[in-house]
């Protein structure tokens, strides 16, 4: 069985920047193995498989290593898949997802996409054994969510950080995000994302993580606008906004694949 494939640079401006997703489009849905087996093929932070239902699209992401339950900046790629490849008269689009019902827009004429997702406010919480030691430097705040959430006061330090990636297998939650204010013109907070337990080392740029980066910087600055940048090696900007119970986050997308694979 033959299937399109695409790779698509998300959080973006230029084509090896930003977070690249694999894009699946199905008519119906494969074996969740075979998604996974594909996913670990193509070795990226996530895969993202969809398929039509009703109007929108049932949409499903997968590490190397697992399904998880949200992904950003494959639904932004899926959502420029869509609409560049597939059907570019849509104004908008509905995903149903383990996350519920997200949707994708143009945000106006800037060219970006806007994500609508839901705020995750991370709550204060005690790191768990070895955390702390395998990211190497304390940090002013320890929260959490679906992923620990550990401020800083410095972005140089988010930026120089070189955590102890077997001491992360350990930890109790998904995921790790350290973040700090913004140290550039126009950059409100920065951030970087670990994830090493599922597959992920550290990833590019993190949609889902935003989902806490945001609410916690809107209130901390007193600001519904934030301009969020991870500084991973690759980079990515994401242009938000904190809507109480929902997170919108706009950013670019660049194609770097289009083919198939067979199955």
């Amino acid at each position: 069985m033959r299937l399109p494939i695409y790779q698509v640079d998300a959080f973006a401006e230029q084509v090896f920047k930003g977070n690249p997703a694999a894009i699946v489009p199905l008519e119906k849905w494969l074996p969740e193995a075979t998604m996974q087996a594909i996913a670990s093929e193509n070795n990226l932070a996530e895969t993202a498989f969809f398929v039509p239902e009703g109007d929108g699209f049932g949409l499903r992401w997968f590490t190397p290593e697992v399904e998880v339950d949200l992904c950003g900046h494959a639904t932004l790629a899926s959502a420029w898949v869509i609409f560049n490849k597939l059907d570019g008269g849509r104004k908008r689009i509905d995903f149903s997802t383990k996350s519920g019902v997200l949707t994708v827009t143009p945000d106006g004429e800037s060219g970006r996409l806007a994500l609508d997702f839901p705020s995750r406010m991370p709550q204060a919480a005690q790191p768990c054994a070895g955390l702390i030691e395998a990211i190497g430097t304390p940090p002013r705040e320890v929260m959490a969510g679906r992923d620990y959430f550990l401020v800083y006061d410095d972005a140089a330090i988010v930026r120089n950080l070189k955590p102890d990636m077997n001491g992360l297998m350990q930890i109790d939650k998904f995921a790790v995000i350290v973040t700090a204010p913004g140290d550039k013109p126009g950059i409100d907070c920065v951030s970087r994302f670990f994830a090493p337990a599922k597959g992920i080392p550290e990833d590019p740029v993190t949609g889902s993580a935003h989902c806490s980066i945001v609410p916690y910087w809107s209130k901390r600055l007193g600001k519904a606008e934030i301009t969020a940048y991870q500084a991973s090696a690759r980079g990515g900007v994401l242009y938000c906004r904190d809507q109480g119970e929902r997170v919108r986050m706009a950013g670019s997308c660049v194609p770097y694949l289009e083919g198939s694979i067979t199955v």
